[in-house]
């Protein structure tokens, strides 16, 4: 009898080699088992000599709006050192094992140190090893500007092996659709033994630790010592999700949102209580809408099977055609449009206790002003504030129960980054001023066509965290478990409440439909302040102590490593390119202002390359839905040689 598959909180895939003997390089094919990121396990074919990123984007049918990777399965070690150092560390402890000398495993690769022959040990047992080899190559320099001077995105991978096709998974599921289908819906509840196997971290260096994990995109699985039925797990590994069509991109919007609700139940990403609540009363929605009929994505209707497409479609192309109706109420910029309001402003200063004071606040041209009174402010007279936000980092600082509505800015200064406080007195007054600085930092003005879009997105997100006045649930008639929901600090803070809180939550969500509510889930989840930045343990050139990086999709951090507070930013538009000395594994990037160089302590220096110029190669895509991958630009941004 067949064993059933395991249910897993995450995403999975296993192999099993058909031509076991061949070397690295011929056309070989394995079975893969892959954890996805929605709590599942998954078999597939793949190309044991293909490089990782093609291997990930044939797997999962990603487009080229994003890119998908496969990393190892992290355990409860990974989190406890600098993964790169411990296990030569406890060899050098351990002396010898059964009188003979055993070569402590590399952790920053896959491959073994080596074997004779010159094989790459791919074929062997695998150590407990988590982390990318660092290439074998001369130092090089990346340019910021397009390496190999065309950026188009080309046509898409091969798919064949051998001459014929090479489907994803050897089940028919996929001559069908049946399988794209189930790829599209998640477990509602993982088994308490896939629980066992979630990795928590506790502090920002775990959360640093845990990118130890990233598969190395230059080079195939094979030669990064997959194996036979091996587990491996798939993940965005880049936080840059663009063009979500409800229609096409079920499985792309479900898995990004298993990924999103896996960080927020295993505490790898922060929220507010009240956040949480909102994660929950969504999950619950969406929950309860798997098995009920869903409405067109285009008019409303309930989507039948037998439907015919053929209207829909001419409809699609006819509003395609015709264009979108341009609004008669579009501001006619003849000039730059101003923010004006009072608000409250504190400044933090050392032994001083000041609280907020009241200032009349201008936001033009990227800049706040703040005046003391109305009359200085419509005189333009000198401020008692003028506040720089291009380059900024803007935090939220809410708390709905409290009636709290506060934005943090940490600005740039000549003693690094200065805390500021602003408090809004309404919720309307903060949606307002947080999309204003938000935008500000980006360096676009509130002429910027994103400026309503942002403030709409702001308000929504606070309205979804109120508690409703009644219930749409009864608590009793639910049978969930709070910690398939909530993250286990709020499970010891709220104990027995939850279930009570997380209806009142519901009845904000209960008339969305399953896509809509995955939407609103991801998009509440990337406006966390966390979201998107990937941490490391890094230790700068000019400082004897351990810092923290972190890189998002538009800037590179230097945090402080117990506290995350930013001590400087660096945006890409200010780079000009980066280098990697691969011989002492040291990173240096070149911006406008100057240079900096790093070791990196908690993964090998490929990962941050490949974070860096994974970043830089989203950011050359056009918005055309029907663009494919540019392997050969992305390896030349990633791969670490010129």
């Amino acid at each position: 009898m067949a064993q059933p598959k395991p249910t897993y909180p995450g995403s999975v895939w296993r192999t099993s080699r058909r031509l076991p003997s061949l070397h690295s390089d011929a056309q070989t094919s394995s079975r893969s088992t892959s954890r996805l990121a929605s709590a599942r396990c998954e078999s597939g074919l793949f190309h044991q000599s293909v490089q990782d990123g093609s291997a990930t984007v044939q797997r999962s049918g990603s487009s080229a709006s994003g890119r998908i990777i496969f990393c190892k399965p992290l355990e409860h070690n990974h989190l406890k050192c600098n993964y790169k150092e411990w296990p030569k560390k406890k060899f050098e402890n351990d002396g010898q094992r059964n009188g003979h000398h055993h070569l402590a495993p590399d952790t920053n690769t896959f491959i073994a140190n080596s074997s004779p022959g010159g094989s790459t040990g791919s074929l062997d047992k695998p150590p407990f090893l988590c982390a990318p080899v660092t290439p074998s190559r001369m130092q090089s320099s990346t340019p910021i500007n397009s390496p190999g001077g065309d950026i188009s995105w080309k046509n898409d991978y091969n798919t064949t092996l051998n001459g014929s096709y090479l489907n994803n998974s050897s089940s028919s599921e996929f001559l069908n659709g049946s399988h794209e289908s189930s790829l599209a819906q998640s477990p509602t509840s993982v088994s308490y033994e896939a629980r066992k196997t979630l990795v928590k971290p506790k502090s920002l260096v775990e959360k640093a630790r845990m990118n130890v994990a990233w598969l190395d995109s230059s080079l195939s699985i094979m030669e990064q010592g997959v194996h036979e039925f091996g587990l491996l797990c798939l993940r965005f590994k880049f936080y840059d999700f663009y063009d979500l069509n409800p229609k096409y991109d079920a499985v792309r919007i479900n898995q990004i949102y298993e990924q999103a609700k896996w960080q927020l139940l295993n505490e790898e990403i922060e929220c507010t209580e009240e956040e949480m609540l909102m994660f929950a009363a969504l999950q619950l929605q969406i929950n309860r809408q798997v098995n009920q009929p869903q409405p067109n994505n285009d008019n409303g209707s309930i989507i039948s099977p037998g439907e015919d497409d053929i209207d829909a479609a001419l409809t699609e192309l006819e509003t395609t055609l015709e264009g979108a109706a341009i609004s008669n109420n579009a501001n006619d910029i003849t000039q730059v449009p101003e923010l004006h309001d009072e608000l409250r402003f504190l400044k933090p200063k050392r032994f001083t206790l000041k609280g907020y004071k009241k200032y009349w606040f201008t936001c033009r041209d990227l800049h706040l002003f703040l005046h003391k009174s109305k009359e200085e402010m419509i005189h333009r007279t000198s401020p008692a504030y003028s506040i720089n936000l291009r380059g900024c980092e803007v935090t939220p600082d809410v708390n709905i129960s409290q009636q709290k509505y506060g934005i943090k800015l940490e600005v740039a200064s000549s003693d690094g980054m200065s805390e500021m406080y602003i408090r809004c007195d309404t919720e309307q007054q903060y949606a307002k001023w947080m999309a204003c600085c938000k935008l500000a930092s980006k360096g676009r003005s509130l002429a910027d066509s994103s400026y309503e879009t942002e403030k709409k997105t702001i308000l929504d997100f606070l309205q979804m965290q109120k508690p409703a006045d009644s219930p749409a649930l009864n608590p009793n008639s639910l049978n969930i478990q709070v910690e398939d929901y909530i993250a286990p600090k709020y499970l010891r803070k709220l104990k027995g409440k939850l279930l009570h809180r997380i209806v009142e939550a519901h009845a904000n969500v209960k008339n969305l439909p399953l896509i809509d509510a995955k939407l609103n889930y991801i998009r509440a989840w990337q406006n966390l302040p966390d979201y998107g930045v990937t941490l490391f343990v890094v230790k700068f050139m000019d400082s004897k102590k351990e810092e923290l990086l972190g890189i998002t999709h538009h800037r590179i951090m230097k945090m402080d490593i117990n506290t995350g507070d930013h001590l400087k930013t660096w945006r890409y538009n200010t780079m000009k390119a980066w280098n990697v000395n691969w011989e002492v594994k040291h990173m240096m990037i070149q911006f406008e202002e100057g240079s900096i160089v790093f070791s990196c302590l908690s993964a090998d220096c490929k990962v941050v390359h490949e974070f860096i110029g994974g970043y830089i190669f989203l950011s050359t895509r056009s918005k055309d839905a029907s663009q494919t991958l540019n392997e050969e630009l992305f390896h030349k941004l990633t791969g670490g040689w010129s």
